[in-house]
């Protein structure tokens, strides 16, 4: 899947000239954390956090008066305080690669652009509602059980005509390879699963033989 279909298309941005005094407010009405800066052609030039506007904004103990902080506030910009050089990706970019790079660069969020032109942003709320879907965890009447099985060609393959030979319709499968292991070999099935009575299919899958860690039935 591309970044495209998960992006936020509806970017809140300002340009470079946006003084200060409207960020700090603007950002907090519409209670977002990121805000890219644009040009006048809609081109991407930087981009402002909220703690960018907090360092930027005079301490509560500021020995200033207030016609001094307005004073000061009134001459920043957007481009005066603003991020310059930009992490930021395609909208064909795979969403798994868009998290990698969010992941080593330590960053909440990456604008999404096209031909030097702003698209869209994706952010770790993004990927986090993903990684909520292709686990099926929202999927209501899905049954979840963890299979132990032999890491080995095929053997995922067979559980899943089991399952459905069995009555079960998969919603979700996840086989994670960086796990902890007692032995070698072995391998865990992340499985969510919809059924008529998925606890008889679970203690048919026990009667073929398959190692069932945990299961948790659904709320009928």
């Amino acid at each position: 899947m591309y970044v495209e279909t998960i992006m936020t298309s509806e970017v809140l941005m300002v340009e470079e000239d946006t003084k200060m005094s409207h960020l700090a407010g603007l950002m907090q009405a519409k209670r977002i954390r990121h805000m890219p800066v644009v040009n006048g052609a809609g081109e991407l030039q930087g981009i402002l956090s909220h703690r960018d506007v907090q360092k930027a904004s005079p301490s509560d103990i500021t020995t200033l008066s207030a016609g001094e902080v307005n004073y000061l506030l009134a001459k920043l910009t957007a481009k005066d305080i603003m991020h310059r050089k930009v992490i930021s990706c395609a909208p064909d970019t795979l969403v798994e690669d868009a998290a990698c790079l969010m992941r080593e660069k330590t960053i909440g969020c990456l604008p999404v652009v096209k031909d030097g032109k702003l698209e869209g942003i994706i952010t770790s709320i993004d990927l986090l509602n993903f990684f909520l879907d292709i686990t099926g965890c929202r999927e209501v009447g899905a049954a979840r059980v963890v299979v132990r099985l032999e890491d080995q060609k095929g053997v995922l393959s067979k559980l899943l005509a089991c399952l459905d030979d069995l009555g079960g319709y998969v919603v979700s499968v996840m086989t994670p390879q960086h796990q902890e292991r007692d032995d070698a070999g072995i391998r865990n099935a992340i499985i969510r699963y919809k059924a008529d009575n998925p606890q008889q299919i679970n203690e048919q899958l026990k009667e073929r033989g398959y190692q069932l860690l945990s299961e948790v039935l659904p709320d009928l």
